[in-house]
């Protein structure tokens, strides 16, 4: 592979999805990963998050996750504790996150993937709600 690309994906996510979309219409035969089943290390989060730039607190899932019901979205839950918590319940990880030799994102917008390929998928592409992101030239619209 000249141009890598991996998906830590959720496939009932709906951005996930796009993403993923996104990722093949542009040529690529990513390596996917389905974290709720693979689950994470700490190791690999922290390294996830740090090449992101964003911290656990950033990362957490929050919506539709039971985040708040563990008592994780007070402000003196510290990052150790998210940490444990990600680990021990994967789902609590927002996602995809999507890494490339651009970069590691956090790809919420599902868009936000174009800035990590090396080109563009043909348009027109749109997202599953319609949404188009690419028009019929292959000018990105969002």
């Amino acid at each position: 592979m000249s141009f890598p690309v991996v998906i830590h994906h959720n496939p009932e996510c709906g951005t996930s999805r796009n993403v993923l979309g996104i990722i093949r219409a542009a040529g690529y035969a990513p390596v996917v990963i389905d974290y709720l089943k693979e689950g994470w290390t700490r190791p690999q989060l922290l390294a996830l998050f740090a090449a992101a730039g964003i911290s656990p607190r950033q990362a957490l899932r929050v919506a539709r996750s039971p985040a708040e019901e563990m008592g994780l979205t007070a402000a003196d839950v510290t990052d150790n504790q998210l940490l444990d918590a990600m680990v021990a319940h994967p789902i609590l990880v927002n996602r995809p996150i999507a890494c490339t030799p651009k970069g590691v994102r956090l790809c919420r917008p599902s868009e936000v993937v174009l800035d990590l390929l090396d080109r563009m998928p043909p348009g027109p592409l749109a997202k599953e709600d319609g949404q188009m992101i690419i028009d019929a030239e292959g000018n990105r619209l969002v």
